[in-house]
C-alpha cells in the first residue's frame, strides 16, 4: 500500500480530523473539465490542476494517510497519523458550493474520506523525521521523498515509499510510547496534540467521481500538450485497466505501491510514474515509467538511465527490487535508429536491469489503448 502525506495548517487540520477527510487544491482555481472535453482555463493552469489530480488519484482504498502540520513562527512542523483511505479520491468543485470552504478558509478541490488506523496523539517534529541521523547508517535511508518535497515546497499531497513510511510511522509510534488513541468518528487538534471527540461531525459534501478521459481524448485529437492528463489517467487506472496492465506486464494483485512525479535528485528530476510490483514471493520489480505525449526520441533513453542510477543508489538498498524500465509514448515514430538505441540501452544493462519495455498509446472511439511494442 502507498502512504500519502497531506500538508495542512492548524485551521484545515482541525476540520480534517473532525470530518475525517484529507484534501488538496489550488487557491481560487476551479475544475471545469472533469468528465468534459472542453475547458475555459489557460493550458498551464489546467495542467497544474491535472497534476494535483494525479497526486490524489494514486490514492486507493486502505492506503495510509499521514498529515504534516506546517510550521509557524512559534511551532515546528510535525507529522501526525496514522489514517487509512476509505475509497477513491473525489471532486468537490470550487464553484460556491464546496463543503466546508468557509470554515477551511482554503479551496480543497480533491478529497478523500479517511478512517482511523493507528492514530497517535503526539506528532513528530520535522527535525526528528528528516534531519536526525543518529540511527541512520547510510544516506540512502533518509526520507528523501519528504526532503525533496521540502526543497521544492509545492506538493500538497506527497507519496512516500514503503520503507520511508515504515520508518516515519515507527518514529511516530516511539514518540507516543506505542500507545494509540481509541478509534473514533471524530478527532480534534488542541495544544499540539490529537484528541478524541465524543461528538460526531458527519461529512455531507459532494463526492463527484473524477474522469479525465474525455479531456485527454480532446487534447490527443487536437495534438495539444497532454502529458499531465496522461499521467493522471495512468495513476488512476493502473491495476484496474486490463489493457494498461497487460501492456505493462503486471496484474492488479501484484501492484503494491504507486508513485508519480517521484523526485530523484536535488536537481529536481522527476520520474513521471513509478510502481512497485510483487511478481512472486522471490521477485519484486520497481518500474520507473517515462511518459511522452509525443513520439519517442533517443533522449528518452538518457533520462531513463539517470532514473535507474538514482533507483540503484537510493531505492534498491532499502527495498531489494529488480529495475524494469518503461517508456510510454504516442504511437508512431519508432524508427530503426531508435530501435537500435533501445537495443544498445539493453546491452549496457549487464544484469543491472531488465530490458526496456516500450509502449505506445493511441485513441480510438473515445477511448485510449496501450500496446507493448516488440522492437
Amino acid at each position: 500500500m502507498t502512504t500519502h502525506v497531506f500538508i495542512v495548517d492548524e485551521t484545515t487540520f482541525k476540520y480534517h480530523l473532525r470530518y475525517l477527510f484529507a484534501g488538496t487544491g489550488a487557491k481560487d482555481k476551479d475544475v471545469d473539465f472533469n468528465a468534459s472535453r472542453s475547458s475555459s482555463l489557460f493550458h498551464a493552469t489546467e495542467a497544474g490542476l491535472v497534476f494535483m489530480m494525479a497526486d490524489c488519484c494514486r490514492v486507493r482504498k486502505n492506503d495510509f494517510v499521514l498529515f504534516y502540520l506546517q510550521a509557524t513562527s512559534s511551532r515546528e512542523g510535525r507529522f501526525y497519523g496514522v489514517f487509512q483511505a476509505v475509497g477513491d479520491v473525489f471532486l468537490d468543485r470550487n464553484d460556491g458550493g464546496q463543503f466546508l470552504s468557509k470554515q477551511l478558509q482554503k479551496n480543497l478541490t480533491f478529497r478523500v474520506r479517511i478512517k482511523p488506523y493507528e492514530v497517535y496523539s503526539k506528532g513528530v517534529t520535522e527535525w526528528e523525521a528528516l534531519d536526525e541521523i543518529k540511527n541512520i547508517k547510510s544516506p540512502c535511508q533518509m526520507l528523501w521523498s519528504l526532503i525533496y518535497r521540502k526543497l521544492r515546497a509545492n506538493r500538497g499531497n506527497t507519496m512516500i515509499t514503503i520503507y520511508e513510511a515504515e520508518r516515519l510511522i515507527d518514529i511516530i509510534r516511539r514518540e507516543n510510547n506505542r500507545i494509540s488513541l481509541s478509534n473514533a468518528s471524530s478527532y480534534d487538534y488542541e495544544d499540539g496534540q490529537i484528541k478524541v471527540l465524543k461528538s460526531i461531525s458527519r461529512y455531507t459534501g459532494r463526492q463527484t467521481a473524477i474522469d479525465i478521459l474525455p479531456r485527454l481524448v480532446e487534447k490527443y485529437e487536437g495534438e495539444k500538450a497532454h502529458e499531465a492528463h496522461l499521467q493522471m489517467y495512468i495513476t488512476q487506472q493502473v491495476g484496474r485497466n486490463s489493457n494498461l496492465d497487460n501492456a505493462l506486464g503486471i496484474t492488479s494483485n501484484q501492484l503494491e505501491w504507486i508513485g508519480n512525479e517521484v523526485a530523484c535528485g536535488v536537481g529536481m528530476q522527476r520520474i513521471d510514474v513509478m510502481l512497485s510490483v510483487n511478481k512472486s514471493e522471490s521477485e519484486r520489480l520497481i518500474i520507473p515509467i517515462e511518459l511522452k505525449a509525443v513520439s519517442a526520441s533517443k533522449d528518452n533513453v538518457r533520462q531513463i538511465s539517470r532514473y535507474i542510477d538514482w533507483i540503484e543508489q537510493y531505492y534498491v538498498p532499502n527495498r531489494i527490487s529488480t529495475v524494469s524500465p518503461v517508456l510510454i509514448c504516442r504511437e508512431g515514430g519508432l524508427t530503426d535508429e531508435l530501435k537500435q538505441a533501445f537495443r544498445d540501452f539493453n546491452s549496457a544493462a549487464v544484469g543491472r536491469y531488465l530490458p526496456l519495455r516500450y509502449i505506445e498509446y493511441k485513441v480510438e472511439k473515445n477511448n485510449i489503448f496501450f500496446n507493448n511494442i516488440v522492437y
